[in-house]
Parts: C-alpha cells; sequence; structure tokens
C-alpha cells in the first residue's frame, strides 16, 4: 500500500505498480493489522466536524433560521392564497385578486408587528403582559354584545370594521401566552408553591376559554388549551397537574364539540366518513379526492381544480389540499419540512436561552403553531374531524396572519437574546441582517437579586459543610547567605595603582603613535627617533615590570573574590 501511495503522489499511474506489489500491499495490511491501523473500510471514531456543523455552531444561526424559515412560509402562503382564492374572489367580489389584495395587506401589518416585536425589550414586554391579557378578555365581553360582534360561520366572533375583520380570540391566544410565560416565570425564580402558580393562571385561562366557548369557536378553544397545556408542561409542573389539565381541555372539546349541531355531524362524519358524503362529510370527502388528483408531482401550480366550487373554503382551511393537488406529494411534504424546521429552530432557542421567560414563551409558541398545524393537515387528509384551525402563515385570514407574524417576531428577538448573540452583537461582531434591519443591541440577562442571594446562601452552605484541608506545613527556612568575601585594604590599592599606571601608559602609547615616523614615496616608515630614546632611557622596563605585577596581582585578588561570592 506504501509503495502505490508514493507512485500516485509522484504521478505514476496505480497500474504501473511492479510486479511485488501485491507483497507491499500484503506486508503493509499485516503491519496495520498489527498495529491496529484503520482501513478503508473500518471508520475511525473521531468524526471531522463538517461545514454544517461549523454553521449551525455560530451565534447567529437561530436569528437567521427563523426568519428565512418566516420569509418562505409567508412567501408560498401568498402564492398559493392567490391561486387557491381567484375562483372565489371573482364569484363574490367580482375580482379575482380580492382576497388576495386583502391577505396581502394583513400581511404588510403583520411585517409590522414582526418589526415591533423584534425591537422590543424584554422588560417593556414583560411589563405590558397583564395589561394586554386584561385588554383582549374586555375585547371577548364586546364581541358577544349584539350589533358589535358580527356572526361568521355559526360564531359571533368578530369586528368588522371599514370591511376588515378581525378575531379578538387571536389577540387573546398571544396575549395569554406573553402573560403565562411571564407569569410562570416570575413565580418559579420565587420558589412560590403549586397553588400560588396555578391559581393565577387557570382561572384566567378557564374566563379566556369560557368567553371563546360562548361565541362559539371550537377551533380557537383547541388553540388556548394547546397554549395552557405548553406553559404548564414546559414550566415544569407536577406530572399530576398536567394530566388533570390535559383532561379538562379534552373534555371541555368533547362536550364543546357535540353541543352544537353542525359540530356534532362533523365528527358523525368523520367517524363513519361514508354517512353522509353530500352533507357534513362533503368537505373531507372532496379533500381528499384534491391530494388523490395531486399524485406525486401535482398538477401544476394554479392547475388545481378543486378550487372551482368543488372544495368549500379551498384558500382558507383547507389550503393543504390544494398544496397537494398543485404541487403533488413533492409540494406536500416539503411544506410539512418547513413546519420541521420551525419546530427545530424554535426548540433550539428555547434551549440556548437562559431567561426563564424567553425560554417558555419560545418552548409555548413553538408547540402552538406545531400543534394548529398538525391539527389542521390532521383533518385535511381524515386523521381528525373539522374544527376550523387555520395553517399557519399558509391560509388566508388576516387577523390570523398577522398574529402569527406577531409571534415570529417574538421568536426572533428571543433568538437575539441567545448568550452567544448577545456576546457576538456586543462585541462589535457584524451581521448583515442586523444591520439591514438596524436594530439595537440585545442585553444580556441579569437573575434577579433573590436568585443570586440565593445562590450565594447555597455556595457558602456547601462550602461549611466540607472539610477543610490541612494547613500545609511550614517551609523550612533558607540558609542564610554567606557573607561576601571582602577584598583587604592593600589589595584595593594595589588594583587602583595598577589601574592608574594602565591609564598612563595607554596615554603615552597613544602619543607615541601619533609622533611615528613618516612614510616614504615607496610606503616605508621609518622609526621615530624621539620614541627610540624613550625607549632607552633608564628604568623604564623596571616602572612597566612594576606595573604588569600589579595589574596581575589585582586580577588574581577579583577573581578569588567572586568564587568566595559563588560559593560563600
Amino acid at each position: 500500500m506504501g509503495s502505490i501511495l508514493t507512485r500516485l503522489r509522484r504521478g505514476g499511474a496505480p497500474g504501473d505498480a511492479p510486479e511485488d506489489a501485491s507483497k507491499d500491499t500484503a506486508d503493509d495490511a499485516s503491519k496495520d493489522a498489527q498495529t491496529g491501523t484503520p482501513e478503508a473500510g473500518q471508520s475511525e471514531t473521531k468524526v471531522p466536524r463538517t461545514r454544517f456543523g461549523t454553521w449551525l455552531g455560530r451565534p447567529m444561526t437561530s436569528f437567521h433560521l427563523i426568519i428565512a424559515v418566516t420569509a418562505l412560509l409567508t412567501t408560498l402562503g401568498l402564492i398559493m392564497v392567490l391561486s387557491a382564492s381567484g375562483v372565489y374572489s371573482y364569484d363574490s367580489d367580482g375580482s379575482p385578486w380580492a382576497v388576495f389584495g386583502r391577505q396581502v395587506l394583513w400581511t404588510a401589518i403583520g411585517l409590522v408587528a414582526f418589526y415591533f416585536a423584534l425591537r422590543i425589550r424584554v422588560a417593556t414586554l414583560r411589563k405590558l403582559a397583564f395589561p394586554g391579557f386584561a385588554v383582549t378578555i374586555v375585547l371577548l365581553v364586546l364581541v358577544l354584545i349584539p350589533g358589535i360582534g358580527k356572526v361568521a360561520n355559526g360564531s359571533r366572533g368578530w369586528f368588522v370594521v371599514a370591511g376588515f375583520s378581525m378575531q379578538p380570540s387571536e389577540l387573546a391566544k398571544i396575549a395569554f401566552a406573553i402573560w403565562g410565560a411571564h407569569l410562570l416565570a416570575a413565580r418559579r425564580m420565587e420558589r412560590a408553591s403549586l397553588r400560588e402558580m396555578l391559581i393565577p393562571l387557570v382561572p384566567a385561562a378557564v374566563i379566556a376559554l369560557a368567553l371563546i366557548v360562548a361565541q362559539p369557536d371550537l377551533g380557537q378553544t383547541v388553540s388556548l388549551g394547546i397554549i395552557l397545556l405548553g406553559l404548564l408542561w414546559y414550566a415544569g409542573l407536577p406530572l399530576k397537574v398536567f394530566v388533570s389539565s390535559l383532561f379538562a381541555v379534552v373534555a371541555s372539546a368533547i362536550v364543546l364539540a357535540f353541543a352544537e349541531g353542525y359540530r356534532s355531524d362533523r365528527v358523525q362524519s368523520w367517524l363513519n366518513p361514508g354517512a353522509d358524503t353530500q352533507g357534513s362529510g362533503y368537505q373531507a370527502r372532496q379533500a381528499r379526492f384534491a391530494l388523490a388528483n395531486g399524485g406525486v408531482f401535482g398538477d401544476g401550480l394554479g392547475q388545481g381544480t378543486a378550487k372551482w366550487n368543488y372544495l368549500p373554503n379551498a384558500h382558507n382551511d383547507f389550503i393543504f389540499a390544494i398544496i397537494g393537488e398543485e404541487l403533488g406529494l413533492i409540494g406536500a411534504t416539503g411544506l410539512l419540512a418547513l413546519f420541521g424546521l420551525f419546530a427545530y429552530t424554535g426548540m433550539r432557542i428555547a434551549r440556548r436561552s437562559v431567561d426563564p421567560f424567553l425560554r417558555l414563551l419560545s418552548a409555548t409558541t413553538t408547540l402552538w403553531l406545531i400543534g394548529q398545524m398538525f391539527i389542521n393537515v390532521g383533518y385535511v387528509v381524515g386523521l381528525l374531524p373539522v374544527t376550523g384551525l387555520q395553517l399557519p402563515l399558509i391560509s388566508a385570514g388576516g387577523s390570523s396572519q398577522a398574529t402569527t407574524l406577531l409571534m415570529m417576531g417574538l421568536l426572533t428577538n428571543a433568538a437575539r437574546h441567545e448568550p452567544d448573540a448577545v456576546a457576538a452583537l456586543r462585541a462589535g461582531r457584524d451581521d448583515r441582517v442586523d444591520r439591514l434591519l438596524r436594530l439595537p443591541l440585545p442585553e444580556p440577562y441579569v437573575p434577579p437579586r433573590l436568585d443570586l442571594v440565593r445562590e450565594r446562601l447555597s455556595a457558602k452552605k456547601a462550602s461549611g459543610s466540607a472539610t477543610r484541608p490541612a494547613k500545609a506545613k511550614a517551609k523550612p527556612k533558607a540558609a542564610p547567605r554567606s557573607a561576601k568575601a571582602k577584598p583587604d585594604a592593600r589589595a584595593r590599592t594595589r588594583a587602583t595603582a595598577g589601574r592608574v599606571a594602565g591609564r598612563a601608559n595607554s596615554r603615552t602609547g597613544a602619543q607615541t603613535a601619533r609622533t611615528a615616523g613618516k612614510t616614504t614615496r615607496a610606503g616605508h616608515r621609518t622609526a621615530d627617533p624621539g620614541a627610540r630614546r624613550r625607549s632607552q632611557q633608564p628604568g623604564s622596563s623596571r616602572r612597566s615590570a612594576v606595573r604588569y605585577g600589579a595589574d596581575q596581582q589585582s586580577q588574581g585578588h577579583r577573581a578569588r573574590a567572586l568564587e568566595g561570592q559563588r560559593y560563600g
């Protein structure tokens, strides 16, 4: 194997291997088997991180994901509303663009609400939670008054102003989710009892549910029940409380389903689809026909036949059937995949958030919208009875579109408050989407003082219960360094005399060199007679010998002194 790889690196072909290549290969294989080297058929335990995994680990990934999913779902919804509502709009208003135009207008309002929710501070949102919920309760009461609330599809739950209709129950769901998350997060931080956590929340939910049931509106009742169950589940309340609440919501839905004649007929047609195919079961039957006509690839965008007054409410409650007919199984599966991506992103935001309020709000909102999607798709394909719940961001509906975009904005705001995102944005990292939207810097989460005090007390208790470590043994004192050996006075005198004599000798030598003989034209230098005479003077050699001896003696004393300092 080693020889083949070497030839490949050098540019040779695999077929150019020598005759003993098989022998080398066998030898390499035996060596690999002995040393435990992984072969091509074996995978190593440590897998390198891919680009996708690296991108998922970036601080702004959740922010980008939720914006992308919202944009894709909103765009697909507008396209399908235009395709599914043309015939109905022409029959009712004389223009094929009427329903689509209203949907575009409500989408614009929803985008404004999305941007407002994206910029709002978390502290401000929590302050407005209870007043907002109280206002929606007042609206739910006003809509029940004849002359103020309008009746549509057997339910008195609409305000109609200048041709635009609005459901206060949609606002009530959002306000209840925000206030419930704020309440449970605050009570959990205060270590409140179970009764203190349930008393304000459950009675308020019962009041809102009773007002919605009085309209009556089965779909909004089920949706609000999902929000209540999500708050109780993600707040970590005991299982018996959650099960009892689930039983109460299901029992209320069953009673409400059989209370009215047309809802009872829907349940009967779901239990027995062939009992009344031209009456209560007609709509569900036509939806299944549309899905069957679409097949795998669909009939093409705008080419469906069910919207030609064969399927009632094709642009609203049963728009998923039109998607299956025109885009086929592939298009319907792609839509479900988008909702799956939204579910992953919402739970990712909830898991990565450190603020209990944002964590609870993100998880509850994700469960609410995904549950609404499952119910809508379930009754279109025949798995559930028809409830009238719309497909979020896809079905035609003004107030539903605006409120869903508002909740998407709150989710996006929560994504910007993830710890990594806050650190990245406040550290000055440039994000194109954030810069394009001109968003303010997110504020890091600061735990309440009570929680900080509780953590300090628990830390002190843990440190007090732990055994104290034994005292460290005293280190032996270092031995005092010996005194430096000082040269005696006679040695210092001799060294000083030697240095002075050396300087004088160097000055004399320099003067002698300057007064040396002159150079001839051929470049030869003649000796200086003055210097020769000075060198012949008596006593000069004796003085130089004395100076040399003094220098040597002083150097010896200094060397011995350094050795004394080094070794003591």
